[in-house]
């Protein structure tokens, strides 16, 4: 009996588990990708670098969905913020078994290595890109890909952590933004989205419309900082 007891438990959690019962994202994969201009983010948390909080740089309603992969050139990883939607049976279950029921945003581990250094916000070309933090731009650069430029790379100095740097990649800049500007989190634009899965496919193509096309945000120690 005892064992019946048991077997018809671990049922019940595994039906729990890919029930209905998961919460709601707080960003959501959409379906039609659209692309939106002159609306700022809410400030939402998408990750955190020690006490750096990277905030939602899009606009919710045209975020195609957020994912996170690993780099080997340094960067710092980040800790994201909400519920991975593609983790696995076994981490979906002892969550249910645990009750750590994980509130925000939904994101996907992407293909491109297994850590969480770099933080992908897909969208549509053409969208408005807003800092993800409270700053200072002390860099505008060219994106290149074989040797072209598309877009470009935005360096930030946090007011928060200014021992670090947060770059932004796959826009277009704003002509307001230049070197020296002051920056603050969820409200100054940064650029638009460029199209580079015209040319490099996208790791966020496999969960998200637009062909993953994405800003790309990630953080590494400021120059002649401490590691």
């Amino acid at each position: 009996m005892i064992g019946i007891v048991a077997a018809l438990a671990l049922v019940t959690l595994i039906l729990t588990a890919f029930g209905s019962g998961s919460p709601a994202p707080v960003v959501a994969t959409t379906t039609s990708a659209p692309v939106a201009t002159g609306v700022p983010p809410e400030p939402e948390t998408l990750a955190t670098a020690g006490n750096l909080q990277i905030r939602l740089p899009i606009a919710g309603e045209a975020v195609t969905a957020i994912g996170f992969h690993g780099e080997d050139g340094g960067a710092i990883t980040l800790k994201p913020v909400g519920r991975q939607a593609n983790e696995g049976l076994l981490a979906r279950l002892w969550r249910q078994i645990a009750g750590s029921a994980q509130a925000g945003p939904v994101w996907y581990q992407l293909e491109g290595g297994p850590g969480t250094e770099v933080l992908d916000v897909g969208a549509t070309p053409g969208t408005d890109v807003y800092s993800p933090v409270d700053g200072t731009v002390v860099s505008i650069s060219d994106y290149v890909i074989d040797g072209r430029a598309y877009g470009s790379s935005i360096d930030v100095r946090p007011s928060a952590s200014p021992s670090l740097i947060v770059t932004l990649s796959h826009l277009a800049p704003d002509p307001s933004i230049a070197v020296g500007s002051p920056v603050l989190a969820s409200s100054s634009k940064l650029g638009t989205v460029v199209d580079v899965a015209a040319v490099e496919r996208q790791a966020l193509a496999k969960h998200a419309r637009a062909r993953g096309n994405n800003v790309s945000i990630d953080v590494h120690p400021a120059a002649g900082s401490l590691p």
